[in-house]
């Protein structure tokens, strides 16, 4: 197996103004308030969003700079929409945060999957926050669509997560029917049953795995990711590891999503 942190997420990082670092208690109070948030827009709570939205707020738009009362009405007449079409509504979920914070202000980005009836699509966002009174406020936002390179250095990411869990459904999910996998150690190539089964009966504990030196080519419906990924943990005989993996992730778009297609990697002395 194998694993990346996109290069691009430690871009998007860099320009999000360091801020400097505050405790995880902190970052954790401000990932819930940007969930309450976004809550409160599906809800079209116009009340609540009063006070999350700063009076000098300035977003930026499809179409330009928006202020506060138009992020408001946006928000509460597209939940009018949803309410009143709740079949066509899309469903958003957010992950992967990553937030900074000094005791006055604050930057929170993070991912947004968005499913609608037309399929699945990826976008990042952007949110600074000024501390006013007792509380936070979004001084302003911004946000983008992620192409096909940032889907996919994120998929790399989920990948790394869901083994780490021993997430047999993320790879039933997210194998192609016709996937092969070839094991880094052993070189035994691997069909998706079979890496799946194989998955259902290690005893290998995970304790931490980092991505680094990402790349992505994408040429249609093919892509293929290269980086490394290290591995610590205890194997099954409860021994030690800490291992570095050089590895290629061949993907195939199919019914418009990103399926893993076929996976190799190489261990690094």
């Amino acid at each position: 197996m194998k694993r990346v942190l996109a290069v691009s997420l430690l871009i998007m990082a860099a320009a999000t103004i360091a801020f400097g670092q505050c405790g995880d208690a902190d970052k954790k109070k401000l990932e819930d308030f940007d969930r309450a948030w976004g809550e409160a827009s599906v809800r079209g709570d116009r009340a609540f969003l009063q006070n999350v939205y700063a009076d000098n707020f300035v977003g930026l738009g499809a179409a330009g700079s928006i202020d506060k009362a138009q992020s408001i009405n946006g928000a509460v007449r597209q939940a009018e929409r949803d309410k009143a079409n709740p079949q066509n509504a899309a469903k958003v979920t957010h992950d992967y945060y990553m937030i900074t914070c000094t005791p006055n202000s604050a930057t929170i980005t993070h991912r947004n999957v968005i499913t609608e009836k037309a399929g699945t699509f990826y976008t990042r966002s952007v949110h600074v926050l000024e501390r006013r009174g007792d509380g936070w406020q979004v001084v302003s936002n911004a946000g983008h669509p992620l192409d096909d390179a940032g889907a996919l250095f994120y998929m790399e990411r989920e990948w790394n997560d869901a083994h780490k869990r021993g997430d047999v459904a993320w790879f039933e999910r997210n194998y192609a029917d016709d996937a092969t996998d070839i094991n880094s150690r052993t070189g035994a190539v691997h069909s998706k049953e079979e890496e799946i089964a194989s998955m259902k009966n290690d005893k290998t504990v995970l304790d931490s795995l980092e991505l680094s030196e990402l790349d992505a080519r994408v040429e249609g419906n093919s892509a293929v990711v290269t980086g490394i990924n290290r591995l610590r943990g205890k194997d099954a005989q409860g021994q030690p590891f800490d291992r570095r993996v050089r590895f290629t992730d061949t993907y195939v778009k199919r019914d418009g999503r990103w399926q893993v297609w076929a996976t190799q990697g190489t261990a690094i002395q």
